[in-house]
């Protein structure tokens, strides 16, 4: 050790936002865990200009591709999520990204490695075996129930997953069950503290306490979130609705220009999800894995507005299948939604909130970190 403190490299990639949203989660739990015993940084080796320009921009274009041609996003998954498809795929990998791994090994020299996202796996299998050095891999599972079969490789050390339907997938594909722990999708700490005072925290916000509240997180990749707002707004429904664009300046500057009938409070992006989060009684989003796991670990019921073909359609039916959530695919079915959640004083809607809380894992990432330190000691 260094200083007396053990290096933990994290890898992840920017399809999305939940493979970093995990890196991050996970880093800021051993940092705050491990604050005086180990050095944590995190890398996107999808970044380095030596990776061919169709790869690095394949995460700025993931979005736009399953926005606009979600089918063709779902066929691109599910033929990748054959053999002989998989098997192409993860061999270019090992060409494409050898040389930028093993810089990143020599520049580091973890005493561990952490992989949140799936394509690692065998380009650093490969850098081990041509150095005779390796360090253990930590692969972290970012989906809830449908995962492509390419994040399950023996290479890794340890293969943490977020569900027991996950760890009989990794079983089915030939990973041993003892590199398999089931611990949950990692979310950042901050959802794990919560004293209790939902109505502190609104006030804190702006927000009214004598209204239940609706907290909408939007992005350009959320379809159809204008239609559902518009219908909402018209209804006299006791909400107010909190309503985050994601970034998206076209969806902030055309919600700023309705005139809303709802106590509504609209936001371009947040840096304090955690804390809209436990001030808000239930969730309007995607099925993204990591913003399913934010709002179960806060014990929110869901009404889930887009669900992307392949790995979101899994997380979409862990919530429902379980009575944390709906599925709303118009928005005449988000007023009939939420109409019966808050009839007889939130009966339901109360029901789904406990079974919210019956699944949330708000401690994920700690226990992640200690997986991780638990590694790094045997080095």
């Amino acid at each position: 050790m260094e200083n007396g403190r053990k290096r933990i490299l994290i890898l992840t990639a920017d399809a999305g936002f939940g493979h970093r949203k995990a890196a991050i989660a996970i880093a800021a739990a051993l940092r705050e865990v491990y604050a005086e015993l180990c050095t944590v940084e995190i890398a996107n080796p999808l970044d380095d200009k030596r990776v061919p320009a169709f790869l690095r921009d394949s995460q700025t274009d993931y979005d736009k591709l399953v926005r606009v041609m979600p089918e063709l996003y779902r066929f691109g998954y599910e033929t990748s999520d054959t053999a002989p498809i998989s098997t192409v795929i993860e061999g270019a990998m090992v060409m494409i990204l050898f040389n930028v791994l093993a810089d990143l090994i020599r520049k580091y020299r973890p005493h561990v490695v952490v992989s949140t996202y799936p394509l690692y796996q065998l380009p650093l299998a490969a850098v081990y075996g041509l150095y005779r050095k390796r360090a253990p891999l930590i692969t972290v599972v970012t989906d809830l129930v449908t995962v492509h079969r390419v994040w399950f490789q023996r290479t890794s050390d340890l293969c943490i997953v977020p569900t027991e339907a996950v760890l009989e997938l990794a079983l089915d594909y030939r990973v041993p069950a003892r590199k398999v722990k089931v611990v949950g999708i990692p979310v950042h700490p901050d959802f794990a503290r919560w004293n209790g005072d939902q109505a502190a925290l609104q006030s804190q916000l702006g927000w009214r306490t004598d209204l239940t509240t609706l907290l909408v997180v939007a992005s350009k990749r959320v379809r159809n979130i204008r239609d559902v707002l518009r219908a909402l707004n018209h209804t006299r429904l006791p909400l107010q609705l909190a309503i985050v664009a994601g970034g998206d300046e076209t969806l902030y500057h055309d919600l700023s220009a309705v005139t809303w009938h709802l106590e509504t409070h609209l936001y371009r992006l947040v840096e304090n999800m955690p804390v809209f989060m436990h001030a808000a009684d239930c969730v309007m989003s995607k099925a993204g894995g990591l913003i399913v796991s934010e709002s179960l670990a806060c014990g929110l019921p869901m009404l889930l507005v887009d669900v992307l073909p392949g790995q979101e359609t899994g997380n979409a039916d862990y919530v429902i299948g379980n009575g944390a959530g709906e599925r709303i695919k118009d928005p005449l079915a988000a007023i009939e939604t939420l109409y019966h959640w808050l009839e007889d004083d939130g009966r339901l809607l109360a029901e789904r909130a406990r079974y919210a809380r019956r699944l949330g894992r708000p401690h994920a990432a700690y226990d992640i970190a200690d997986l991780i330190w638990e590694a790094a000691t045997r080095v």
